[in-house]
């Protein structure tokens, strides 16, 4: 039920129909919201991110083939612009105001400190694969790196964040 609603939300989204498109977006913000922040790690950057990957979807969303796959093609914007972003703000801000956590999302403080002493490349697959709930060819797809990359990439990230969560928690004691 829910599949073909949103597949007609995109049709009508793509026939210009900004009442679809406002929806389609309400429906997928909190989806939007988790991976900007697992990538820029702070609340401004990731609104900024949101913005323009609205903005950017609903100029482009005329080039979109498949609507099964709006979702993911709107998410590989998302990267996108995250990246973009990052590039920006590297260069103009320090080490510690960049890697300042969010406020928001307070029952997740512990998870997010530990995923934020993840390098990108495991940090964003694990956030793909279990916040979002996209499969491995899905996370392959959206991020153009082959399936086999995505699978060593996950196990890797989950042995990272099972050692930095198990050296913190030492630290702690």
């Amino acid at each position: 039920m829910q599949k073909n609603k949103t597949e007609d939300l995109v049709k009508k989204a793509k026939r210009k129909d900004p009442d679809a498109f406002s929806q389609l977006m309400q429906l997928y913000k909190k989806d939007m919201y988790r991976v900007a922040l697992a990538i820029l790690m702070n609340d401004e950057d990731t609104a900024d991110a949101i913005q323009d990957t609205m903005l950017t979807c609903w100029e482009k969303i005329h080039n979109l083939r498949q609507i099964e796959y709006f979702k993911t093609w709107m998410t590989r914007i998302l990267i996108n612009k995250c990246y973009d972003i990052r590039r920006k703000r590297e260069l103009t801000i320090s080490l510690e105001e960049y890697e300042e956590l969010a406020e928001e999302d307070n029952y997740n403080l512990e998870l997010k400190e530990a995923l934020s002493t993840l390098n990108d490349k495991y940090r964003i697959i694990l956030t793909l694969f279990y916040s979002e709930g996209y499969h491995i060819d899905e996370i392959a797809r959206i991020l153009k790196l082959p399936k086999s990359t995505v699978q060593t990439r996950l196990q890797r990230g989950r042995e990272n964040l099972a050692k930095n969560y198990y050296r913190e928690n030492e630290r702690r004691k």
